[in-house]
């Protein structure tokens, strides 16, 4: 039974030190409220997959030093340009780099999932990834002639975390067209959730909200964090605030102005 937590310390306990961590991609319902309290708790070691990419989300973690091994297909603010603090670590040497693509990422994802060991993918065949990938291997298909395929090792994190617009109180949540945030919860060990509100009734009893919603069976803890993705979107919720990312892009170029986005905007909340 998911707990539906007081506070978003409470619900992110799952995470511990050098756990494999799954989030989103950046507009689907990234828990940017609970990425900041990781923070503040100080978390350590992180290995952090982002399915399939990321932006704000990875660069704060990266730049707060709580990622130690990261993987995904790409890391980058978009419109406000490359990601700071990801830059910095990859050519510093700061971070471990696991390179993937956004189908292998998700075939990694299907096969735990699915509680099989791999998933074979044929597109990575003749791209320079499976140089810097041995985990990924390449044999013969066993029901062809000549015929090469990838074999990629399933990847089951240990909590997989994102936002989504609500949960009822027996935890089941409602993640609607985010069907990505289905196939985390079903790969992950453990899956922990901030939502915008909770709902008086059973989702899975709705006949317009049942087919959007993953069972609680599935969710560690839940916690309520109104605009919890904030300053990233929550589709059909609220857009992107283009001014806050044009801010961090300007302040977290530098080490000395990420220290003072931290104090201003993640640090400032342990009054809260």
């Amino acid at each position: 039974m998911p707990i539906i937590a007081r506070t978003l310390d409470e619900a992110i306990a799952p995470i511990a030190d050098g756990c494999i961590l799954a989030v989103p991609r950046e507009s689907s319902g990234a828990a940017m409220a609970a990425t900041r309290a990781l923070i503040r708790r100080g978390v350590k070691r992180l290995h952090l997959v982002a399915l399939p990419t990321s932006s704000l989300q990875a660069d704060l973690l990266i730049g707060a030093g709580c990622i130690e091994t990261l993987e995904t297909s790409a890391v980058s603010l978009g419109e406000f340009g490359a990601a700071p603090r990801f830059t910095a670590a990859i050519l510093s040497g700061a971070l471990r780099m696991l390179d993937a693509t956004c189908p292998a990422l998700h075939a990694q994802f299907q096969a735990a999932e699915k509680g099989i060991p791999f998933m074979p993918l044929r597109g990575l065949v003749g791209s320079d990834v499976l140089a810097h990938r041995p985990d990924w291997k390449v044999m013969d298909n066993p029901f062809g002639n000549n015929d090469p395929i990838v074999l990629l090792p399933a990847l089951k994190p240990d909590v997989a975390l994102f936002h989504a617009p609500m949960a009822d109180r027996a935890g089941n949540v409602y993640v609607g067209m985010q069907r990505e945030f289905v196939a985390m919860a079903h790969a992950a060990k453990a899956t922990v959730v901030t939502v915008e509100q909770l709902h008086d009734g059973d989702l899975l009893n709705d006949p317009l909200l049942a087919a959007g919603t993953l069972p609680g069976f599935y969710i560690e803890a839940v916690a309520v964090a109104p605009r919890g993705a904030w300053p990233l979107p929550l589709p059909d919720h609220y857009a992107l605030d283009a001014a806050h990312m044009s801010e961090y892009a300007r302040l977290a170029a530098t080490p000395e102005g990420f220290a003072q986005y931290l104090d201003r905007y993640v640090y400032e909340k342990r009054a809260a």
